[in-house]
């Protein structure tokens, strides 16, 4: 069976695409099929306005084990740009999340592995079982981080943090990370899905407007020094104000009723 991303809408929910990380046998591990499946399925929620957010999961109650060890070693024979592409094609994948404009959460059963951390860093929050394991283990097999790992970890990590998590590559517990701020909600083992689910469907129930400005001035905010990002803020909050979504909310807020975005 081959390795490949699942998509499926919950029959549970209106507005949460599902993204399932598929490689039975091999702990889900990644592959250039998935990151161009991950990059076509991005593409497609932007277009469809019924999907609210979006949950990555993997299959078996595992996230994700990263890359698969024999593929690399089998690239090794191959000139170093077959490597490259792989890279760059699952660097498009995370920019693609990132730049989304709907909420994506990752849901992390068993443990999130190198590139398979690396993208749940990138997705916009974590739901983590319990017992969840996280780890960089690149440098124990002589490799350094792809998939954006190193640059996640140090903005949300201390320095001295993430310098041994990286480079010692021992597994960090999701408690640990949850109370470091990066896991935002643990949950029992086998329950994961189900919170993310309905997490999303909730977020789901906020202004679409809103959500994708938040997102695009969060992900500003880094590179901008507050003057520019007063000025952003105050472009999207008169922008906000004037769309449909602004008139909805604060009608429904003085009429005493839930909003409803369209």
């Amino acid at each position: 069976m081959s390795a490949e991303l699942l998509t499926s809408r919950p029959t549970e929910s209106e507005s949460t695409l599902v993204l399932t990380l598929s490689n039975p046998g091999a702990r889900n591990a990644l592959h250039p099929d998935m990151y161009a499946a991950g990059i076509e399925a991005l593409e497609s929620v932007e277009r469809d306005p019924s999907i609210r957010a979006v949950v990555i999961t993997g299959a078996d109650n595992f996230f994700c084990a990263g890359g698969n060890l024999n593929r690399l070693l089998e690239n090794r024979a191959k000139d170093p740009s077959v490597q490259a592409e792989s890279i760059d094609l699952l660097g498009e994948w995370i920019s693609a999340l990132r730049l989304s404009s709907k909420p994506v959460i990752a849901a992390v059963d068993g443990a999130a592995a190198g590139a398979g951390f690396s993208l749940a860093l990138a997705c916009d929050l974590i739901v983590a079982a319990e017992d969840a394991k996280f780890v960089m283990s690149y440098a124990r097999v002589g490799l350094t981080p792809d998939g954006g790992g190193s640059w996640f970890l140090a903005q949300a990590l201390p320095r001295q943090l993430a310098t041994e998590v990286l480079i010692e590559g021992k597994p960090i517990g999701a408690s640990r990370l949850h109370d470091l701020g990066v896991v935002n909600k643990l949950a029992k083992t086998g329950a994961v899905r189900d919170t993310a689910v309905a997490w999303a469907d909730e977020l789901g129930k906020i202004s679409p407007n809103s959500v994708a400005r938040i997102k695009g001035l969060i992900g500003a905010a880094g590179a901008q020094p507050l003057a520019e990002h007063l000025v952003a803020e105050r472009d999207s909050f008169v922008a906000s104000l004037h769309h449909r979504d602004g008139l909805e909310g604060i009608s429904a807020f003085l009429e005493k009723r839930a909003p409803v975005y369209k």
